[in-house]
């Protein structure tokens, strides 16, 4: 793995038929999907990958699936984030055996721990870690974010390479981005997509975007206008990334309305299952015609932009 990591590496979906059970074909199909789109890297089990609710054998063939199907062509992150350390740590291994570059963890959720607590947890971790480690700073979902300190703190330690913030704060990642002097090898990440243009703007190194599991080669096409300063390409791109989450991730009334359009518009495009992991469920019939109809009309902008690189288009 190339250090600092850049470019768009997309947080896999991952495709169920049941409760404990992969859609395994359709995983194949959206693997290559996403390498025909030009991206740098994969990163399963995170958020979009709805990790936490899966069980810990489901995530291992996950893993092994992934792996072994990628061979090698881009990095592959695993998130490992758990509230038991030791099940964490039983995740990275199984990640390192199968062939993954690199974890990446958020804090320990439910009881939110103290940022003194956060970087004694990390300084343990490291120690025993197989893998290098990305920090995921997800305050919305874990009560606790990694605050500038501990980022500070954690950039000492070698084997931590980087950050993916997806805080939605861009205040906090500009102020990550004047550390990078710090570390050379440090990759910052941005996970909302609506921010990824001001983020590369601001410096950072790329986008851990959901849209790209639809349509990876719009956001390669962004992250490539931005590092080339063609801030003409750049606009007209960024504005359909955001006609894409203005279609598909406000369907329904809840937060998991983001996984459910995801999946389903994947599923629409005969990629693979939408099924959800409790206590979520796809999309009626209602909501998957509308998804129908969005998906057409975006398909048809994202052409137009002349993007035709492979199925990633």
């Amino acid at each position: 793995m190339n250090r600092p990591l850049t470019g768009i590496v997309p947080p896999m979906i991952s495709p169920m038929r049941g409760r404990d059970e992969l859609d395994a074909a359709g995983l194949e199909r959206l693997v290559e999907r996403v390498l025909a789109g030009g991206v740098s890297g994969l990163f399963v089990l995170g958020t979009t990958g709805e990790g936490p609710s899966l069980s810990y054998r489901l995530r291992r063939e996950l893993v092994e699936r992934v792996c072994r199907q990628v061979r090698g062509r881009v990095p592959v992150l695993v998130g490992i984030t758990d509230t038991a350390f030791v099940e964490a740590l039983t995740l990275a291994r199984c990640a390192a055996d199968a062939g993954a570059q690199a974890v990446v963890a958020a804090p320990p959720y439910y009881l939110p721990g103290g940022q003194p607590e956060l970087r004694e947890y990390l300084r343990h971790l490291v120690s025993e870690l197989p893998l290098p480690l990305f920090l995921y700073n997800m305050p919305a979902l874990t009560k606790v974010a990694f605050e500038l300190e501990t980022v500070r703190a954690a950039m000492d330690e070698p084997r931590i390479v980087g950050l993916k913030d997806s805080s939605g704060d861009m205040a906090y990642f500009r102020d990550a981005a004047a550390l990078l002097p710090q570390r050379p090898d440090w990759s910052l990440l941005v996970g909302p997509e609506e921010h990824l243009m001001d983020a590369l703007l601001a410096g950072g190194h790329g986008g851990v975007c959901g849209g790209a599991n639809l349509f990876p080669a719009l956001y390669v096409a962004l992250f490539e206008a931005c590092r080339a300063g063609d801030l003409s390409r750049a606009h007209a791109l960024h504005a359909q990334v955001i006609r894409v989450g203005e279609a598909l991730y406000r369907i329904g009334r809840h937060p998991s309305a983001v996984i459910k359009g995801l999946k389903c518009a994947l599923s629409c495009l005969g990629v693979s299952d939408d099924f959800m992991a409790e206590p979520f469920h796809r999309f009626r019939a209602d909501e998957r015609a509308l998804v129908e109809r969005r998906l057409e009309a975006l398909r048809a902008d994202i052409t137009a932009l002349g993007l035709h690189r492979g199925e990633g288009a």
